[in-house]
């Protein structure tokens, strides 16, 4: 009995001593301390961007003459806006030769007016005309026709002896072949006019040749009015 209660207060003694010691040894760690407000951010600042622009010096024509009151003002002086008016109905960039194209163009067009090789509303000859006489012993004529200018709608007819070969022939750029038998004796070819163009009057270049294929003759009109003709009398033998 007396070995246990021994025990027991041994056991009370040294838990009491541990407990002591321990609260020796541990001191509380203090929360940290913040203030309740938080602090404000400092506000940007804010630069005019005119201001950089003003303290930027004008750049100016250096003056070349000995007299200071003489300047030249340059027209690409920063700040100075270009005028705008003017007396002259050319654009900027517009090619100075245009002026002269014009011109160029209408002396051309009556040098190949000259020529014969262009179409115009010139004075238009109103009687027939006579393209020769020849005499043959062939049995027909190949006659070719084409408009020598510009191609504007020119019509020709074509007969012999008052009879109706060809009732319309269209002049273009390449010839056309007509055939137009020949009878025995007196052969007048007729070549009619039946309008005139929209560039001007009847213009045809004309090529015969014999049943052989022989050039008899290469001739043309030029400006005939509508109505008039242009012949050739063939004479079989």
């Amino acid at each position: 009995m007396k070995h246990i209660l021994f025990f027991i207060l041994f056991f009370t003694a040294v838990t009491v001593s541990a407990q002591t010691e321990f609260s020796t040894k541990y001191k509380s760690i203090p929360a940290p301390k913040f203030s309740s407000k938080p602090k404000k951010a400092p506000t940007p600042e804010i630069k005019d961007p005119q201001a950089d622009l003003a303290e930027i010096p004008s750049i100016k024509t250096p003056n070349v003459y000995d007299n200071t009151s003489i300047t030249t003002k340059s027209k690409f002086q920063i700040g100075e806006e270009k005028s705008k008016f003017t007396m002259s109905t050319e654009t900027e960039f517009a090619n100075p030769g245009d002026r002269y194209v014009a011109k160029m163009e209408k002396d051309l067009d009556r040098a190949l007016k000259d020529a014969g090789l262009r179409e115009g509303r010139g004075q238009l000859i109103k009687k027939n005309i006579s393209l020769g006489d020849f005499k043959t012993k062939s049995e027909f004529f190949i006659v070719k026709f084409r408009d020598f200018g510009a191609i504007d709608g020119d019509l020709v007819k074509v007969s012999s002896n008052d009879k109706v070969i060809r009732d319309q022939v269209f002049l273009d750029s390449n010839f056309k072949e007509v055939k137009i038998p020949l009878t025995a004796g007196f052969n007048k070819l007729d070549f009619e006019a039946l309008n005139i163009g929209s560039l001007g009057g009847n213009t045809a270049e004309i090529q015969v040749y014999d049943d052989k294929g022989a050039l008899v003759t290469n001739d043309y009109w030029d400006n005939l009015a509508a109505g008039f003709k242009a012949s050739i009398i063939v004479t079989k033998e």
